[in-house]
C-alpha cells in the first residue's frame, strides 16, 4: 500500500495538473459539445421562427406560453368561453366569486401531478382560496368577463440545472411543447427554444420588424408571423404568404375629447369626409365583427361629403380648423389620404359658407377651411395630442370599460358620456348573456352615433415562411 502511495503521489506531482485539465475538459466536451452533437442529429423538423418584441422569461409571447401550457378556459372564435384545464365553473356571490373545478389526472411536462395550488395567476386585490378539488377566486367587485382573463396559461417558473455546475430558470408547462433552453442579453430574452416529440421551435426575437425582416433575408429565421406591413420578402419566389385579416384589430382615428374644440358635430363631419372600405376589411366600432355581442347595423359613417359640410356648418366653430393628425411610420399612407380628404371638406365647406344664404356671419366661413398637419412618431403619446389613427385590440370580451368609461385613467381620449358610463357597468356585472347582448348592442347604438372616434378598418397580419 505504501509503495502504491508513493507512485500515486509522484504521478499526482508530475502529471496532476495535466490530469486535472483533462477531467475538466471532459466534463466539458459531454456537458457540452457532446449534447450539441447529438442534437444536431436529431430527426426533429425545426422551425426557426423570428418575433417582434422586447420580452423576459416572465413576460413572453402568448405564441409561445400557448404552446407550453394551457389555462383554465379557453376563448372561441366568437368570444365565447369554455372550460380547459377545469371541468366547469360556477359564479356565486353575484358574480364576485367564481369556482373552478379541475379536471382529473392533468400532469406538468416534468411528471408532477396538477393541484389546485398551482394555479397561479397575479391578480390585484383578489384572493384566492384552495380546497382540495378546486379553486375559488373571490373579486371585490361583479366582473362577468373573469372567465377570458383565466384563459391565460398556467406556467411554474422553476431552478433547473445544466452543465453539471449551473442552475438557472426554467418555464414549466402541461402542453405539448417543454422549454429546452433559451437565451437572454442583459434581462431581455433573445432566443427560446421549444421542443416536442416530433419538432422544434427556435423563436428569435427583434426589436423591429424591420430587424425581423432583415433577419429573414440573412438566413436567421424561416418564418416571420404577425408582421403588420407588406414587405419586399413577400415578392421573393422561393416564400409562402399567408394573409389574415384580423377582425380583433382595427385602425380608427382617435379625437381628444377634452379639446373642446371637437364638439359631436365637428366628429360627425370629420366622420364622414373619410372614405372605409365597403367590403369585409371595413368596421363601425370597438367590438370584434366576430363577436356574439356585436350589432351587425350600427352607425357606418359611409362617406358623405354633402352629409359632412351640412353638419360642420351646422354649427361653424369659433375658431380656425387647424388640425394635428399624430400616427406612426406604419400608417402614414392612410394618414396621407385622410389629410386629403379633411382639405378636401375644408374647401367645400368654405364654399357652401360663402354662397350660402342662410349664414349671415360670413367671417366665420374662413374657419371651415381645414388645414391639416401630421406628426409621424415610432412612440405616439397618448397624453399629448389632437387626432391619433393608431391600431388598436378588442378585447376578447365585448366589454369596452377600460377604453371607453369616463372614470378609466386608459381612457385616453377623455370621452364622458353618461349613458355609455352606466351601459358599461351593467355590461360587466350581468352575467345573462341574452341580457349582455342587449346591452353591448345598446352600447355600440348610442356610442356610434356620438362618434368620438372614426373606425376605418381592420387590420391585416402576414407570415411568410421559406419554401
Amino acid at each position: 500500500m505504501r509503495k502504491l502511495y508513493w507512485y500515486l503521489t509522484g504521478f499526482a506531482k508530475k502529471h496532476g495538473l495535466v490530469f486535472g485539465l483533462s477531467i475538466v475538459g471532459a466534463i466539458i466536451v459531454f456537458s457540452i459539445f457532446i449534447p450539441t452533437l447529438v442534437s444536431s442529429l436529431e430527426l426533429k423538423k425545426r422551425n426557426y421562427v423570428g418575433l417582434v418584441g422586447n420580452y423576459t422569461i416572465d413576460n413572453l409571447p402568448r405564441e409561445i406560453t400557448e404552446k407550453l401550457s394551457a389555462g383554465l378556459t379557453t376563448i372561441n372564435e366568437d368570444g365565447s368561453v369554455s372550460p380547459l384545464l377545469s371541468q366547469r365553473w360556477s359564479v356565486e356571490q353575484d358574480g364576485k366569486t367564481y369556482r373552478f373545478i379541475l379536471k382529473e389526472d392533468i400532469y406538468w411536462r416534468d411528471g408532477k401531478k396538477l393541484e389546485p395550488q398551482d394555479i397561479k395567476y397575479n391578480f390585484e386585490n383578489v384572493e384566492t382560496i384552495i380546497t382540495p378539488n378546486d379553486i375559488v377566486f373571490k373579486l371585490p367587485d361583479s366582473y362577468a368577463p373573469f372567465p377570458t382573463v383565466v384563459s391565460e396559461p398556467i406556467i411554474r417558473k422553476e431552478d433547473v440545472k445544466y452543465n453539471f455546475f449551473f442552475s438557472r430558470p426554467m418555464l414549466i408547462g402541461i402542453g405539448k411543447y417543454i422549454m429546452s433552453d433559451y437565451e437572454t442579453k442583459g434581462q431581455r430574452i433573445t432566443e427560446v427554444t421549444l421542443d416536442s416529440k416530433t419538432d422544434r421551435y427556435i423563436y428569435r426575437f427583434y426589436l423591429t420588424e424591420n430587424n425581423a425582416v432583415t433577419a429573414f433575408k440573412q438566413g436567421e429565421v424561416d418564418i416571420l408571423p404577425n408582421l403588420s406591413k407588406r414587405q419586399d420578402i413577400f415578392d421573393w419566389p422561393n416564400v409562402s404568404l399567408t394573409t389574415t385579416l384580423k377582425t380583433n384589430k382595427y385602425l380608427a382615428v382617435f379625437f381628444n375629447i377634452r379639446n373642446s374644440f371637437f364638439s359631436k358635430n365637428v366628429r360627425q363631419s370629420l366622420s364622414y369626409a373619410v372614405e372605409k372600405p365597403s367590403d369585409e376589411t371595413g368596421t363601425s366600432g370597438p367590438i370584434d365583427s366576430k363577436s356574439w355581442a356585436y350589432l351587425p347595423a350600427g352607425k357606418s359613417y359611409e362617406q358623405d361629403l354633402d352629409r359632412a359640410v351640412e353638419r360642420l356648418l351646422d354649427e361653424i366653430p369659433q375658431t380656425k380648423m387647424d388640425l394635428e393628425l399624430t400616427t406612426t411610420s406604419l400608417f402614414e399612407p392612410e394618414a396621407e389620404k385622410i389629410k386629403s380628404e379633411w382639405e378636401e371638406l375644408g374647401k367645400k365647406a368654405f364654399e357652401t359658407c360663402k354662397s350660402s344664404s342662410k349664414i349671415t356671419e360670413k367671417d366665420l366661413c374662413q374657419n371651415v377651411n381645414i388645414n391639416v398637419t401630421l406628426r409621424i412618431t415610432n412612440f405616439p403619446d397618448t397624453n399629448n395630442f389632437q387626432l391619433m389613427l393608431i391600431g388598436q385590440e378588442s378585447p376578447p370580451d365585448p366589454d369596452q370599460y377600460y377604453l371607453w368609461h369616463s372614470e378609466q385613467s386608459s381612457n385616453f381620449t377623455g370621452y364622458k358620456n353618461t349613458r355609455i358610463d352606466n351601459l358599461l357597468e351593467k355590461g360587466r356585472k350581468t352575467f345573462d348573456q341574452k341580457e349582455r347582448i342587449e346591452i353591448y348592442q345598446e352600447f355600440q347604438q348610442f356610442f356610434l352615433e356620438d362618434a368620438p372616434a372614426i373606425f376605418i378598418k381592420h387590420l391585416y397580419s402576414y407570415e411568410v415562411s421559406r419554401k
